[in-house]
């Protein structure tokens, strides 16, 4: 008999929640095939069967907290049946509460279903019906959110692995895949509920918030304004949009522009790009640039690694890609450590103005709102423009208000000549 243990979970992880069981006990394996997914406050992990057999126990639920090393269950690797397509996972009465969206940049759309492959050919048999919604492999979000939408999960087609129906399939079936509409736009009228529900935190969304305790205690945080004209930057992307699209497949959004302007003003005030330990200073002689990603498990924050090195269009395809790799639960370890500087954009969800919390450790955060349009003072005149404000939330302690009051002032004499960034 052998153990299934919780495995390594990366750099200063120490634990991870059972978030779903592929498995049930009696259930034959195939070698190198997923048992139990772990989530943790970063990426989910998933542990295989290391050789073929049988499930023999599941020592743990879904739901339960673990540690590294912790007893998930045994497998008897002496018995090695004919592996069989794997019957649908119960699904449990209570599912785990959805995570609540912070402002964060912008997730690429989900991709299209692919076409299901169609099983062997076997003997005849009664005319096939849909399966029960109970039946459907799903996440517990999307059983969630189904349930509290009144959407009929067997009715979904799942995009996830094996046709595993996720939270924004079922926001698809909703007829709105462009966002993810909050809980409580999704909640039944009060008058229907009870007079409070109690759910338990998620591993992520403790640790989330463990993280901004720490920055709101542990630095002297202050937020500097400043407000950009998107006019140039606008008509240079309408001009490049296309031709980029077309030549290397990237959809040019705006913050490749605003990811290298905040690069080329922390090579000038390093400082910013900083971070305080104990009695000393780090200067960090590289950007490890953060973008802050609405995913569907929570806030996450993928580093784009050594951005200094690259020019807007490199910088573009890294930000479509980690944020595919988001969006499917794909992020590891390394994408979501090491960062330097972090870019978070509220813009898209409709904020006008906010005071973002700094990514402990580090000591400063750009945050982006929405454009709009307008009347503003140029040679005299009053012309309308698209405008934005920017915030620049810094740690005191290491950056002066100097220091932070002009760092964003370069990030706007950037944003505002585009073109000076091309042949930076």
């Amino acid at each position: 008999m052998a153990s299934i243990i919780v495995p390594p979970l990366g750099e200063s992880i120490t634990d991870a929640t059972v978030s779903r069981w592929l498995k049930r006990e009696g259930d034959a394996v195939a070698a190198g095939e997923t048992l139990v997914e772990l989530e943790t406050d970063k990426i989910t992990v998933e542990v295989p069967a290391l050789k073929a057999g049988v499930l023999t126990m599941r020592a743990r639920a879904e739901g339960d907290v673990v540690g590294v090393n912790d007893l998930l269950g045994e497998l008897d690797e002496t018995v090695v049946p004919a592996i069989s397509p794997a019957a649908p996972e119960p699904v449990a009465a209570v599912t785990p509460p959805v995570a609540a969206v912070a402002a964060v940049a912008a997730v690429a759309a989900v991709a299209p279903a692919a076409a299901p492959v169609a099983p062997p050919a076997a003997a005849p048999a009664a005319p096939a019906t849909a399966p029960a919604a109970a039946d459907v492999r799903s996440a517990p979000s999307a059983r969630q959110l189904a349930n509290e939408a009144g959407v009929d999960l067997a009715a979904v087609a799942g995009t996830g692995r094996g046709g595993v129906v996720s939270r924004p399939d079922v926001v698809a079936a909703m007829g709105d895949g462009a966002a993810q509409p909050t809980q409580f736009a999704l909640n039944r009228p009060l008058a229907e509920m009870t007079r409070e529900t109690r759910e338990k935190m998620t591993t992520r969304r403790k640790r989330i918030a463990d993280n901004l305790l720490a920055a709101q205690q542990n630095t002297a945080h202050l937020t500097t304004f400043n407000e950009i004209d998107m006019s140039g930057v606008a008509a240079l992307r309408a001009r490049m949009k296309v031709r980029v699209e077309q030549t290397h497949g990237v959809k040019l959004s705006f913050m490749p522009f605003f990811a290298k302007a905040a690069v080329v003003a922390l090579e000038q005030f390093r400082a910013v790009n900083g971070k305080v330990d104990g009695d000393s200073v780090v200067y960090h002689n590289y950007v490890n640039l953060g973008i802050a990603v609405a995913s569907e498990a929570g806030l996450v924050v993928p580093n784009i690694k050594d951005a200094h090195r690259m020019g807007v269009l490199a910088i573009a395809k890294e930000i479509v890609a980690v944020a595919e790799r988001a969006r499917d639960g794909k992020l590891t370890i390394d994408d979501l450590t090491g960062g330097t500087f972090t870019i978070t954009n509220g813009g898209v969800f409709g904020s006008l103005l906010s005071t973002p919390i700094i990514n402990y450790p580090q000591v400063g955060i750009l945050g982006l709102h929405k454009f709009q349009d307008r009347p503003v003072v140029v040679d005299g005149e009053i012309v309308v423009r698209s405008m934005m404000y920017v915030a620049l939330t810094y740690d005191h302690r290491l950056i002066d208000g100097q220091q932070a009051v002009l760092f964003l002032v370069r990030i706007k004499e950037l944003m505002e000549d585009p073109e000076s960034m091309l042949i930076s």
